[in-house]
């Protein structure tokens, strides 16, 4: 393929350019992943690792922790109310839901902490923009780079430092010169009327081109190791089961438990990325809400407990942070529909072997809400400044657009 015909189709698909490194990130398989660990010693301080859990929808907090003793609550949505007696009782005033039975098995193992009422300034309703805002963290104007990309920006980091197990890498993890790797757990899939020749062609070096065309080019190589090093990752796995199932697994059967399964095993092995993104969607529950949030739930708190719980048995498994968070929480009354729709704040669940279990913020009080909604009583780059700091052992106003961040104390100081 001639050079020009090549650049041609690079600029059609918008990876060429300042940006394109940042935008597409690098993309690994499995068994690459799992072969750095044995190529690079650990650095002097390893700090931890942070797996970054997003619930996309817009999780209704308010139905997750549950004010059950404030009649408020009952009140407000009589046809979404769980009876008190039901609710998995933190306190004497908040509860998990009743799905949440792993979760409650942690928090009484002072191994969940929850943030209460976590949201940012004049909240937006719009999914992609909340989201945006929160992978961000600049609610202020929109930016184009993530704040755990800022911080691979600013630590010269390679791209198997954060790593996504989702299918696209979310801008959360994309810097303005450095971006995670997203890796496929589903094989590649290329579009009609395109075959590996191709991709191959595409991803063949050119005399004389730039730099940055050259890494985007090679990207579309990369793709063609995804297929084969995925396909075969399984032979990598180690053979042994643990208490909650076979190594290749978490638990369960939902694309999260598929997700963390795969972080377990990279952890285990020791491999140098020190953030992981994975997710779990289907909460924006506009009708018909009770079943179809408990099912996600349910496959939430599976996931979460024996993804925590194989981690507690090895060093390096304690040392990871799990953090689960939403865009938005939902309005305090349902509709029409026995649903829910777009709201503010919401909780932050934060799991693991360094975690201070307990409760932190406060529960916004459904006595004074905003406009029918929620007020936030705690700035989520709180949450994420405490992680910058504590796990990631960074300065957290660097990485936060100067926001001056007061360490919350559900990990211990960096």
């Amino acid at each position: 393929m001639d050079a020009l015909t090549r650049r041609r189709f690079l600029l059609a698909s918008g990876v060429v350019g300042a940006g394109a490194l940042a935008t597409t990130g690098a993309a690994l398989g499995l068994g690459e992943l799992l072969e750095k660990s044995t190529s690079r010693a650990a650095p002097a301080d390893p700090g931890g690792t942070l797996v970054l859990v997003t619930l996309y929808g817009g999780n209704d907090g308010l139905n997750t922790v549950i004010p059950y003793a404030d009649r408020r609550y009952h009140g407000l949505r009589p046809e979404l109310a769980y009876p008190a007696e039901k609710v998995l009782h933190l306190d004497d005033a908040l509860g998990l839901n009743p799905k949440l039975r792993g979760l409650k098995r942690l928090w009484d193992a002072k191994s969940l902490a929850i943030v209460l009422g976590v949201g940012y300034p004049k909240p937006d309703r719009s999914h992609f923009r909340s989201m945006d805002i929160w992978q961000t963290a600049s609610p202020g104007v929109p930016v184009y780079s993530g704040w755990v990309g800022r911080w691979l920006d600013g630590t010269g980091a390679t791209p198997e430092t954060a790593v996504s197990f989702e299918p696209v890498l979310p801008p959360l993890l994309a810097g303005e010169t450095r971006a995670g790797a997203c890796v496929s757990i589903g094989g590649l899939r290329l579009p009609p009327g395109i075959d590996t020749g191709l991709v191959g062609a595409l991803g063949g070096p050119q005399q004389g081109e730039p730099a940055m065309q050259a890494r985007a080019a090679a990207s579309y190589a990369d793709l063609l190791r995804v297929e084969d090093l995925v396909r075969h990752s399984s032979e990598s796995a180690r053979p042994e089961t643990g208490p909650t199932g076979p190594a290749t697994g978490t638990g369960g059967s939902s694309a999260l438990a598929v997700q963390l399964g795969l972080v377990a095993r990279c952890v285990e092995a020791e491999v140098p990325t020190r953030v992981y993104s994975v997710s779990l969607g289907g909460f924006d529950t506009h009708a018909s809400e009770i079943a179809g949030h408990e099912t996600l739930l349910t496959q939430l708190d599976e996931a979460l407990t024996s993804f925590v719980e194989r981690m507690s048995q090895t060093e390096t498994g304690r040392r990871v942070t799990v953090v689960v968070y939403s865009e938005f929480g939902r309005r305090v009354r349902a509709n029409a529909s026995d649903g829910t729709d777009h709201g503010t704040a919401g909780p932050v669940l934060v799991l693991g072997g360094q975690v201070t279990g307990g409760l932190y913020g406060e529960q916004p009080s459904l006595a004074d809400l905003d406009d029918g909604d929620l007020k936030a009583s705690v700035d989520f780059r709180q949450v994420f400044g405490t992680l910058l700091g504590s796990v990631l052992r960074a300065d957290p106003a660097r990485y936060l657009e100067g926001y001056q961040v007061t360490p919350l104390p559900f990990l211990p100081a960096g």
